[in-house]
Order: C-alpha cells, then sequence, then structure tokens
C-alpha cells in the first residue's frame, strides 16, 4: 500500500509542473527520504493523533462552522436542546476536536456541552477574524485581546490550537497578517495557546504555509469530488504532503463539500479517496444530525480497514 500511495504523490507532485519545490520531488534522484510518519496507522477511526508536536487529539473532529458568519452557524441556529445533544453524542463516540472561530459564534455551546466533560480529554481550536466584515464589531484588535477573550467564553485556561482564518492567497502574510503571526508566538510562548496556524481557503496558500516556519497547523479543504474547494485534488495533495515533510500537522475540512454530496455512496467514496492520501490527520464535519456522526465514523473506519486489508 505504500508503494501505491508513493506513486500516487509522485503523479501528482509532477502534475505541478516547475511552480513550486513541491514538483522537484517527483524526480527520483531528487526526491529527499521520505519521513516516518509522524502517526502509526491504525484502523480505528478515532484513534488518538498527534496533529502538532504539542497537540493530541482525536482523528475525527466536529466542525461547529457549517453556513458560519457573524457569529452565527447552523450549530447556534438550530434548535438548542438539540445541539448540546448533538455535541455531546460526538464526544461520546470518540470524537474529541472541536473546531471553532469567532467568526461562528459557537464557543458558548460547546463549553456548555462539555461542562462536565474533563478538559484534558478534548481538543478545542478556534480561530481569529482578521477580514473586513464578518464579525459585528469594525475594530481588528491584537491577538493578544482576542484570545484572552476566546479563553473567557470556553472558559479554559488555554486553546490546544488558534489559527488566523481564511487566508486566500498565497502571500497571506502580506495583508498585515504578520503582526498576529506574532502576536499568537508570544501567546504560544506564555502557555495560553498550545499551536498556531492558518485556514486555507486558496490551494497556493497551502504551499505557503507549508514552507512557513510559523505554521504549526493548516486547514485545507480536500474532498473526492472537488466540492467547495479550489484547485485540483492532487495539488492539494501534493501541497499538504509538502506540509507534513515540513513537520506541519494537516486538517481536512470539506470533506463531504459542506453537505453538498447528497448520495450515501459518493460520502464514502470521496471519504475513502482522501484517507488514502495518508497526508490528513484530522477530518472535521459539520454535523447536523447525529447520524452523521455515526456515517463519518462508520465510512472512515472503512476505508481504514481496507487499507489495513491491503498492506
Amino acid at each position: 500500500m505504500e508503494i501505491k500511495r508513493r506513486d500516487f504523490l509522485r503523479s501528482s507532485l509532477a502534475g505541478l509542473g516547475g511552480v513550486s519545490l513541491a514538483s522537484r520531488a517527483a524526480h527520483a534522484d531528487d526526491a529527499p527520504v521520505k519521513k516516518e510518519p509522524k502517526n502509526p496507522f491504525s484502523t480505528d477511526p478515532v484513534a488518538r493523533v498527534k496533529l502538532t508536536p504539542a497537540v493530541e487529539t482525536s482523528r475525527l473532529g466536529f466542525g461547529t462552522g457549517m453556513a458560519g458568519h457573524n457569529r452565527s452557524a447552523q450549530l447556534t441556529r438550530m434548535d438548542h436542546d438539540k445541539a448540546i445533544k448533538l455535541l455531546r453524542h460526538a464526544y461520546d463516540n470518540g470524537v474529541r476536536f472541536f473546531d471553532c472561530a469567532d467568526l461562528y459564534g459557537t464557543h458558548q455551546i460547546v463549553v456548555e456541552a462539555l461542562a462536565d466533560k474533563p478538559r484534558e480529554s478534548y481538543t478545542l481550536s478556534s480561530k481569529l477574524w482578521p477580514h473586513p466584515g464578518g464579525i459585528p464589531e469594525k475594530d481588528r484588535p491584537s491577538a493578544d485581546v482576542v484570545i484572552k477573550r476566546f479563553l473567557q467564553e470556553l472558559k479554559t485556561d488555554y486553546l490546544d490550537l488558534v489559527q488566523v482564518h481564511c487566508m486566500m492567497k498565497p502571500d497571506w502574510k502580506d495583508d498585515g497578517i504578520k503582526r498576529y503571526c506574532d502576536e499568537l508566538e508570544k501567546l504560544k510562548e506564555e502557555g495560553l495557546i498550545r499551536a498556531h496556524g492558518i485556514s486555507v481557503h486558496h490551494h497556493g496558500a497551502i504551499k505557503t504555509a507549508a514552507e512557513d516556519p510559523w505554521v504549526d497547523a493548516i486547514h485545507i479543504r480536500l474532498n473526492g469530488t472537488g466540492a467547495r474547494m479550489d484547485g485540483s485534488f492532487e495539488d492539494n495533495v501534493a501541497f499538504s504532503q509538502l506540509a507534513q515533510d515540513n513537520g506541519k500537522g494537516i486538517i481536512c475540512m470539506k470533506l463531504i463539500g459542506e453537505g453538498t454530496i447528497r448520495d450515501k455512496d459518493e460520502r464514502k467514496k470521496s471519504i475513502e479517496k482522501v484517507v488514502r492520501t495518508g497526508v490528513v490527520d484530522v477530518y472535521i464535519v459539520g454535523f447536523e444530525e447525529e447520524w452523521q456522526v455515526d456515517e463519518l465514523i462508520e465510512n472512515v473506519g472503512a476505508a481504514l480497514k481496507a487499507m489495513e486489508a491491503e498492506r
């Protein structure tokens, strides 16, 4: 299976031409010795995995930002009791990564659902919003101010991961983002956050992040149909592999196209295609119903078991 996967990645990298450093890895003479994966292979869909050296979490995560904007998301708009039950159902079935953001307004409902759970048993990820619009306030204060508010809202002493939200071009640091990077680095040194990075909505930004020493973890968009993502599947996989080789953690969002992959078999195929790349550490989905949690666990588990049978 490893040989097949390596051939796939070399093929993907070669398709990028001379645009990136990744393309040179397509040639055997130039290819670096492949590093051992940071996580041992396991068929458990909710196994504990190392996302970054400082963050260990479940392989599957709950994305709380489906249709998120202006501190509102599907999770906050649905019946409150249903939302709490849904979050707890995910936790009780081994999903321990909870992905939040200032844009979504989901801090309070997540912490309410997890109020009786040991803090060390789950992972809290959030994102600060640096762009105009999107949240009610016009001002964009320092990361120090924003993250301390996050800590109060989530009733915790630390956040496992904080990312700068929605980077949409390769030179994402040029738009005033570097100051947030510097501020988040200081917060990590102070122990208020354990890791930092960016969420990406442009495949070229993945490559920049993959080569940036500051980045610990990257949110990428990846699924088997191309829904709600840009760039080819092969390009996104190749850049993600480059990030992994450089020690970054990869979180996959849009795994089922933000709910647009309606057919059950197509969802299963999409998930298996992504799982087989081996470039993702954590897979997150914006659940609306409990059966969706169960289906994701089943589909990821089936893909892993199929891979195990081929090893």
